[in-house]
């Protein structure tokens, strides 16, 4: 008798090949199974459910920036993450009684940061931080002049203790 005759002797499961084969289908339905779950847990929030309203919401933000253009408003806001404070040297026609100031992260909504700020002197704002801000945000402050809406908005790297220049 030889090798091979040995061979197709020994039972199916006593066999490489067949066990090799349902590794690699075992395998990839663990690895199926592991992506669906991870796809079903971990909601992607950079997709808007509702684009319609997104989009009304584009159209809103750039009448509010023609606004802060009209009324000419600029800032210089610089932000102190030893003493926990953002301040807000306003510039234009306008002078609200507060202002928002939202620092929104681009891919991760639990970094957004809101603050408010209120008014020092003349047209000094101040607020305080709630932790620790640094890295690329958007930077938006919001106020108010007449009954409407205005807004500053910028994409900027936030180092600490560096000035954004706002509507410039």
């Amino acid at each position: 008798m030889s090798h091979a005759d040995d061979l197709s002797l020994q039972p199916w499961y006593k066999q490489f090949w067949p066990w090799f084969i349902i590794g690699i289908l075992l395998s990839s339905v663990i690895l199926g199974l592991s992506l669906l779950t991870i796809a079903t847990r971990g909601a992607d929030t950079l997709v808007v459910s509702n684009y319609y309203d997104a989009g009304k919401g584009i159209n809103q933000s750039l009448d509010r920036e023609k606004f802060a253009e009209q009324l000419s408003i600029r800032g210089q806001l610089s932000l102190d993450n030893a003493t926990g404070t953002a301040e807000l040297q306003l510039e234009g026609y306008s002078n609200p009684q507060q202002l928002v100031l939202n620092l929104i992260s681009p891919t991760q909504e639990s970094k957004d940061r809101r603050v408010i700020l209120q008014p020092v002197e003349g047209k000094r704002y101040r607020g305080l931080l709630q932790d620790e801000v640094q890295g690329r945000r958007f930077v938006e402050i919001l106020g108010e002049e007449g009954g409407r809406q205005w807004r500053l908005f910028e994409e900027e790297e936030l180092v600490d203790g560096q000035v954004i220049l706002l509507g410039h």
